[in-house]
C-alpha cells in the first residue's frame, strides 16, 4: 500500500509516517520501479502499536530503543517491564494530584473564611514560605519500555 492509503488505515499524517520512518522508528517503506514508498500490513501494525503506547505515556526515544533491541519480535520481557515502570509511575503521580488537590482545598477554603470576614489573606496562615512538606509536582519523564 501507498503511504496515503497507510495514513488513512493509522490516522496518521503522511508527513508523521514520514518522521516515524526517518527517525528509524518505522522500517522503510520498499520503493517500487516509480519510486513511490510501498507498506505491508506490519506497517499499520507497527503505527499502531506506536500510537498506543504514546498515548500510554511512553516516549518515541523509549520506542526507539525497544525496536532497535528486536528483531522480527517485540522483547516481550522488556515490554512487562516498561509497563510495569509505567504503572508505579502512574501511581505515584496520582499520590502527588491528590496532595495538591488536598492543598489547593485547603488554600480556597482558607480565601473563602478570611474574605467573608472581609479580610486580606495572610500567607503565613496559608504555609507559604514554611517549607511545605511536599515539592512542586514535577513533569516526569516518558516511561521506558526497554532498558
Amino acid at each position: 500500500m501507498r503511504i496515503g492509503e497507510l495514513a488513512k488505515q493509522t490516522g496518521m499524517s503522511t508527513s508523521a509516517i514520514r518522521y516515524y520512518e526517518d527517525s528509524g522508528l518505522l522500517p522503510a517503506g520498499k520503493r517500487g520501479l516509480n519510486q513511490y514508498r510501498d507498506y505491508d500490513q506490519q506497517a499499520v501494525e507497527r503505527l499502531q502499536f506506536i500510537q498506543l503506547a504514546q498515548r500510554l505515556g511512553f516516549s518515541l526515544d523509549a520506542l526507539r530503543s525497544l525496536f532497535d533491541r528486536s528483531e522480527d519480535e517485540l522483547p516481550h520481557e522488556q515490554i512487562l517491564a516498561g509497563l510495569e515502570r509505567r504503572l508505579t509511575e502512574i501511581t505515584q503521580l496520582r499520590a502527588e494530584l491528590a496532595e495538591q488537590e488536598r492543598e489547593l482545598r485547603r488554600l480556597a477554603q482558607a480565601c473563602r473564611e478570611s474574605w467573608a470576614r472581609g479580610e486580606c489573606v495572610e500567607t503565613s496562615s496559608l504555609g507559604a514560605g514554611q517549607g511545605s512538606k511536599r515539592a512542586p509536582l514535577k513533569r516526569k519523564p516518558s516511561a521506558s519500555l526497554a532498558r
